[in-house]
């Protein structure tokens, strides 16, 4: 994949790095040439200075090509315009926008972008550590559902996923047996001691915490 990245802080170096280990061609633009240095020497994308919406440096980058765009500044304005850029003139397929306000969430929603807000993701997970260490809300952002782990034991063993699972409410996506990560069938018998991963909707995480004892 071609990707651009708009800002060379530790998110956008980190994301620049991994993306270009897996061997994806990354271009990565920041405003201050000493920010290049949190790259490191294994990075072998391509940097370039220069403010993320200006539209020569962005053909420079290669957008009109580019199959994803990040901006991750530590402006909003500036990744909202950058953003913009991207999904409007250049037609890329997936713009992503850090912010750091999560009031102004819906504006970057109204005109079709996907947001990242990192403030709304760590107050989420330490609410969660806070209230419930195996519920984990933060990885949907409609905030309607999340996922929770629960260790199998008692009863639990010998069900069928198709008989613990509780349409609408609870599903089970996953199983950690061992070392073992197991994508389930209906069919599949529940051992003691396995983890389960299911997605849960919030509104009847009471439910499930009585049900099953949490």
């Amino acid at each position: 994949m071609h990707i651009i990245i708009v800002g060379c802080g530790r998110v956008g170096a980190e994301l620049a790095k991994l993306l270009s280990a897996e061997g994806h061609n990354v271009v990565i633009i920041d405003r201050h040439q000493s920010s290049f240095d949190r790259l490191g020497s294994s990075f072998n994308g391509l940097s370039l200075k220069g403010n993320g919406f200006d539209l020569a440096l962005l053909k420079q980058a290669g957008i009109e090509k580019a199959d994803a765009f990040c901006a991750v500044t530590n402006g909003d304005n500036t990744n909202l315009i950058a953003a913009q850029a991207a999904k409007k003139i250049f037609r890329v397929p997936r713009v992503f926008a850090r912010i750091y306000d999560p009031q102004r969430a819906h504006i970057y929603t109204a005109l079709g972008l996907d947001i990242i807000s990192g403030t709304m993701l760590f107050a989420a997970m330490l609410r969660d550590k806070i209230i419930e260490s195996r519920f984990s809300s933060y990885l949907i952002e409609t905030k309607e559902l999340g996922v929770i782990e629960i260790e199998v034991k008692d009863a639990l063993a010998g069900k069928t996923v198709q008989q613990v699972n509780m349409p609408q409410e609870f599903l089970v996506v996953a199983i950690r047996r061992m070392k073992e990560i197991i994508i389930p069938e209906q069919t599949t018998v529940l051992k003691e001691k396995d983890i389960l991963m299911a997605a849960v909707k919030v509104a009847s995480l009471n439910k499930i915490r009585e049900r099953f004892t949490l």
